[in-house]
């Protein structure tokens, strides 16, 4: 369904050198040399830089922006109530729980609605510094301010009358087990009764599948084995057609898990249901292996994910090291970005070529891969290469296919460079023992570590904190170490990417010795 795939690429545009005015919201970043490199990007309305009043005229627009969605902006006489959220005390004392539990105003434990949290902590002081992303040329700085996310004093939905549905899109990935959970916990604690999962992503809407009865006995073990409780899917029926099939089954909330394109999705719905004057929280819950969503610090299944592809490394790494001349050739998961490439082999210490979608390179030629893969081999004995998936398109075949959610299907680069090594050493006649492996779905699959199973227990707890609180067309995220709520159009206008000029890359080149392959 065309409104629920990934959103578009954004657009990369230089300025042009006799004019002063760029972008409300661009991002300055100097030139570097990868051939990669970005000058800013262009997201909204021009501003001019010699006004005296620019600065206040970006934040207003910042604050405007990134200002989210709240019942009462739609439906302006909503009634709000005490909250049922209180951590002194958990049990309902009569079964009209919403106003069986007792007020306590004097708890120190809710969130202020006007709370936030800054976005950007570094204060560039040049835009030739590693990783400096500034507003204007001279790195003016400027504060931005995001909600904070957590429980408020005053609730805008009855929990008795909430019907909440919990829907899992996409792919597998590490954690969805856990946030369900955390989401079904959470409900409970507020006094909500009738929680359902809908099965197999957006596709469960339609009336073949029936929804699955959600309590606390359900999900109590589920966070100890991978997967979803729920099951995954990509596509499904149109928004039109899930607005219908949630005012037909009477759901009040709607925790969405899932990527970019989910996340459109969810946006999508909850501009429909405003549209219809039809009461609901959409609450999405950002759920990418790639760490590829906005803002954020990471995303939940990026450590399990790091921390497994730590195995494969290393089995790359033995056959290598134990065979003559051997190479070891690994696939990890990322379509547009490298963070688990370039977070794996940073902790591996094993790995001698780390190729990342971001960073382009040549193969063949004095500089290329298989040149310096020579070298080693030569020089060590061994090696292994780590690549991510979206790495080196442009020596892949290309087509035209298209997953369900609107992806294109790449061309299998692990695959290419496999055979390209070994064609390339029989060629000049040298040995090579090459081995590849690929653990994509292997990770996918597995179950959280204590790391993201920390991440995925508190963004589920948010989740149902900002529905609660009224709030919807909203994400949940970690920001500078603190959760926060942002507009999911924010967070979905592009999928965020490694920097080629950042320090962390840098650190990895360090880690790797690798050169540029270009």
């Amino acid at each position: 369904m065309g409104s629920l795939s990934p959103a578009m690429t954004p657009k990369l545009l230089l300025p042009a050198k006799t004019s002063h005015t760029i972008s409300l919201n661009a991002v300055f970043r100097p030139p570097f040399p990868s051939p990669g490199s970005m000058i800013k990007r262009i997201r909204c309305k021009s501003i001019d830089f010699s006004h005296p009043d620019w600065k206040t005229k970006y934040q207003q627009d910042f604050e405007q922006r990134f200002n989210i969605p709240h019942v009462t902006d739609f439906f302006p006489h909503a009634q709000s109530y005490p909250s049922t959220f209180c951590l002194r005390m958990r049990t309902p004392v009569s079964e009209d729980f919403a106003q069986g539990y007792p007020s306590d105003e004097e708890w120190q434990g809710y969130i202020n609605n006007d709370d936030r949290v800054l976005l950007k902590v570094i204060r560039f002081s040049s835009p030739r510094s590693a990783g400096a992303e500034c507003i204007d040329p001279d790195c003016t700085w400027v504060e931005q301010w995001i909600h904070r996310a957590g429980p408020r004093e005053k609730i805008y939905f009855k929990p008795e009358d909430v019907k909440a549905a919990i829907v899992t899109c996409g792919g597998l990935c590490p954690g969805l087990n856990d946030v369900i959970r955390q989401i079904v916990i959470t409900l409970e604690i507020y006094g909500v009764k009738k929680i359902v999962g809908i099965p197999f992503g957006y596709r469960g809407f339609g009336n073949e599948l029936a929804e699955i009865p959600l309590t606390r006995k359900v999900v109590q073990n589920v966070h100890l084995s991978g997967g979803s409780l729920l099951g995954v899917s990509r596509g499904g029926p149109n928004v039109s057609e899930i607005v219908d099939s949630m005012q037909e089954r009477g759901i009040t909330m709607l925790f969405v898990l899932g990527g970019n394109g989910t996340h459109a999705g969810a946006n999508a719905i909850h501009n429909e249901c405003r549209k219809r004057g039809f009461k609901v929280a959409v609450v999405g819950v950002p759920k990418t292996i790639d760490n590829d969503i906005l803002l954020m610090d990471k995303t939940f299944g990026f450590d399990t994910a790091v921390e497994e592809a730590q195995r494969a490394i290393n089995s790359a790494y033995i056959e290598a090291h134990s065979a003559y001349r051997g190479v070891g050739v690994v696939k990890l998961m990322g379509r547009s970005s490298g963070f688990i490439a370039m977070q794996a082999a940073l902790a591996s210490g094993q790995i001698d070529i780390c190729l990342i979608p971001e960073v382009p390179f040549e193969l063949h030629g004095p500089h290329g891969v298989l040149n310096h893969l020579k070298y080693l081999l030569e020089t060590k004995g061994s090696a292994v290469i780590c690549v991510a998936e979206g790495a080196g398109q442009n020596f892949v075949e290309k087509t035209n296919a298209k997953d369900a959610s609107g992806n294109i299907v790449y061309g299998d680069i692990g695959v290419h460079i496999h055979q390209e090594i070994k064609k390339y050493f029989k060629e000049i006649g040298d040995p090579a023992d090459v081995k590849y492996i690929d653990p994509t779905y292997m990770i996918r699959a597995c179950r959280a570590n204590a790391s993201d199973g920390i991440l995925c227990t508190v963004l589920g707890q948010n989740a149902v904190h900002g529905a609660f609180g009224g709030y919807s067309g909203i994400t949940v995220g970690i920001c500078n170490t603190h959760y926060v709520y942002l507009p999911i159009p924010e967070v979905i206008s592009y999928p965020k990417t490694v920097d080629p000029n950042s320090r962390m890359w840098h650190r990895c080149l360090t880690s790797t010795g690798q050169p540029d392959f270009v």
